[in-house]
């Protein structure tokens, strides 16, 4: 049913054009796109569709900047890419439910808010994007490294990351233990791995140079090792994964 547009009405407040949201929401992320459509529903006699408005941006900015968390770090997406997208949506979302009433109220003579408005919410909606996103990264890796533990071993002080909620000190000595009696913790240089349980298994990262993995004579002493500690480990299996910079960049696995 399409709602009846009454012309006669003398149009108050000011509302935000199409173009105000290519700009402002390009500028400041989704949050903008809520205030953008809760004013213009307000200015355009709709004010009960506000709260509705806020729920939905809500609700889909949690769910974006989720998604884009999860987008594996090798997958390049460029960085204009999603706020094209966003942007696009919010401005097709206008056309459908807003531009209608927005052109009446032009039309009777009714305001429009100024560029320099429209950029200072966008500056405004960026910054408050920041900071949460600034207050959800530290308060994730503060919960992370909390029950991240170090242990170092020998002269060198060869390192061990693990997670206490995951495998016990007991186990990881264990593994220090065997890494001592197969020479890999050597007292050349200190070794840095992580170590994490996957049921019975040991899954061991260890860190090394970028191209081992094409070097068949520098990945057979991996694999000699991971034999021994599995020998050693007689009760648990052994995985070694390596990795290169940080764990999610596995570039190597031998099991």
């Amino acid at each position: 049913m399409t709602e009846t547009i009454d012309k006669t009405i003398i149009p108050t407040g000011k509302i935000y054009k199409d173009k105000a949201f290519w700009i402002g929401i390009f500028i400041g992320g989704p949050m903008v796109a809520g205030y953008l459509f809760s004013e213009n529903f307000k200015s355009l006699g709709q004010p009960e569709k506000v709260k509705l408005t806020w729920v939905i941006t809500i609700a889909v900015t949690i769910a974006l900047f989720g998604a884009i968390f999860l987008i594996p770090e090798n997958i390049n997406i460029p960085n204009q890419i999603i706020p094209i997208a966003y942007t696009a949506i919010a401005v097709g979302l206008f056309k459908k439910y807003q531009e209608e009433k927005a052109t009446v109220h032009i039309e009777k003579g009714g305001l429009v808010y100024g560029w320099w408005r429209v950029i200072g919410v966008g500056v405004i909606g960026l910054l408050i994007t920041l900071v949460s996103l600034f207050v959800i990264v530290y308060t994730s890796d503060t919960l992370q490294q909390a029950t991240i533990t170090t242990k170092t071993y020998g002269a060198v002080r060869h390192e061990i990351d693990f997670d206490q909620s995951n495998i016990s000190e007991q186990e990881i000595d264990k593994i220090a233990e065997g890494f001592t009696e197969t020479g890999f913790f050597d007292r050349s240089f200190a070794k840095y791995i992580y170590v994490e349980k996957d049921e019975n298994k040991f899954v061991i990262y260890i860190s090394v140079v970028r191209g081992v993995e094409n070097n068949p004579e520098a990945i057979q002493p991996f694999v000699e090792i991971r034999n021994e500690m599995d020998e050693y480990l007689s009760n648990n299996e052994v995985a070694f994964k390596l990795v290169v910079d940080y764990i999610d960049n596995v570039i190597k696995v031998i099991e």
